[in-house]
């Protein structure tokens, strides 16, 4: 810490001031208990004549106080400052980097307790990387997942041992965890063909989870667990505890059970739901939807991550009651044999559709940064275009820049967690919005 970021201490909100101010006061009695002494020592004994300049008694006592007030100050000062820093070196992860401040690990701590609840209902890479900008605002956070996916490494957990499928939930424990970043990647890592039939495929965080799950006895407590070793800022909820599966209807009439498999027909379902149908949301996650402040669905694709947890009846229910402040996030890019050809309205007519809500949202956010050239013909997908003149019910449009420049079929999560937050902090303002955050 700077000696300019002293004074930060004094910031409101951090619970500081209350025990500075008594500190003071202790100090102050005590300095007042030795002053009595002082004087009683004074008047009763005779001292040298050089105690005299010992203690400045050729100076006016106005000044000596001047003084000594100032050297107390200066010292309080400095003793607070190389504080911070042993405190800091003891306590604070190197993983900090340069800015190992005790102050900002408060005042961050601090602030994000009180920010908002914000519910992200999603699945995939484009909830985590949501959730990665959002933990920067506020730690009130919860997460509903999806559980019907059965393809890859969560897709043989769930049929090899029966368990939900680990694969969302992991990403957002990666997401969310303040861990080191070695143990984050380690949680992250998936093992490759040279670690036999057995193991290749999978990722070391979902066995961790399924582990977990059999050391607990249930998923809901291994990801309580995970969380807790991981420190994650916030929670992370399945949408439901219920073995589902997703089955599709497509144009033709032909039907089609199982996410992994949703893809494969080459063109976007007509219908999608969960079976059962009836299946039960989970408690906390219906209970997160009604007690939010804000709710941002997705980003993630369309029907195997989003829909799917807005097709557990309760889940879907709960967000069309909740009082929060709702948006909706568009992919920046289609995805192959689901969305191709999909706009931004048409990503948003969908969920419209299938939970029969036109006022499903307040806001449709939505990418305006499109590129010059085709996407890259390796990604099989094209930007989505967001026409302010097409249907979004009783949704406001807005357009800004989200999408990662480097990989354009992404959003970028800090530029998109701001974004939403300012959405939320604006939404009863009705000012002219600047060209960054363009209203249709």
């Amino acid at each position: 810490m700077s000696r300019d970021n002293f004074t930060k201490w004094l910031y409101v909100g951090l619970h500081i001031k209350r025990w500075l101010a008594l500190l003071a006061i202790a100090v102050a009695i005590m300095g007042l208990g030795f002053a009595y002494i002082l004087r009683e020592v004074y008047v009763s004994y005779t001292f040298p004549e050089w105690t005299a300049y010992l203690t400045l008694q050729f100076i006016p006592r106005w000044a000596r106080g001047v003084l000594f007030i100032s050297l107390a100050l200066g010292l309080s000062i400095f003793s607070g400052w190389q504080l911070n820093r042993s405190l800091a070196h003891a306590l604070l992860p190197a993983s900090t980097g340069g800015q190992r401040d005790i102050f900002n690990l408060v005042y961050q701590n601090r602030t994000r307790d009180r920010g908002p609840r914000v519910v992200a209902i999603g699945g995939g890479t484009g909830l985590s990387n949501l959730l990665r900008g959002l933990k920067q605002y506020t730690s009130n956070l919860t997460a509903i997942v999806t559980v019907a996916d059965d393809g890859g490494s969560s897709g043989r957990l769930r049929r090899d041992l029966h368990v939900i499928p680990p694969g969302d939930i992991r990403n957002c424990i990666a997401a969310l965890a303040d861990a080191e970043p070695l143990v984050t990647e380690l949680f992250q890592y998936r093992f490759d063909e040279r670690a036999g039939d057995g193991i290749a495929g999978h990722s070391f965080g979902n066995l961790f989870i399924t582990a977990m799950a059999e050391v607990t006895g249930n998923m809901e407590a291994a990801i309580t667990e995970t969380s807790r070793v991981l420190a994650v800022r916030g929670q992370i909820l399945p949408s439901t505890l219920d073995d589902v599966m997703l089955a599709a209807r497509f144009a033709d009439g032909s039907i089609i059970r199982g996410e992994s498999q949703l893809p494969s027909t080459g063109a976007p379902p007509s219908e999608v739901w969960i079976e059962p149908r009836d299946s039960a949301a989970h408690p906390g996650a219906v209970r997160a939807l009604l007690e939010a402040d804000l709710i941002v669905v997705g980003p993630g694709s369309l029907y195997t991550s989003v829909l799917p947890n807005l097709l557990v009846p309760g889940i879907g229910r709960a967000l069309r009651e909740s009082r929060a402040h709702k948006v909706y996030i568009s992919n920046v890019a289609t995805q192959r044999g689901e969305t191709d050809g999909y706009s931004a309205a048409d990503h948003y007519a969908a969920l419209r559709r299938h939970l029969g809500d036109d006022a499903l949202v307040d806001m449709v956010l939505a990418n305006s940064n499109l590129p010059a050239e085709p996407l890259n013909p390796e990604w099989q997908s094209d930007a989505v275009l967001a026409p302010g003149d097409a249907d979004y019910g009783t949704a406001r449009l807005v357009l800004a820049d989200i999408v990662d420049h480097e990989r354009r079929y992404r959003h970028n999560g800090d530029a998109l967690a701001s974004l939403v937050m300012r959405a939320y902090f604006e939404r009863d303002l009705r000012v002219q919005a600047p060209a960054a955050f363009a209203s249709h």
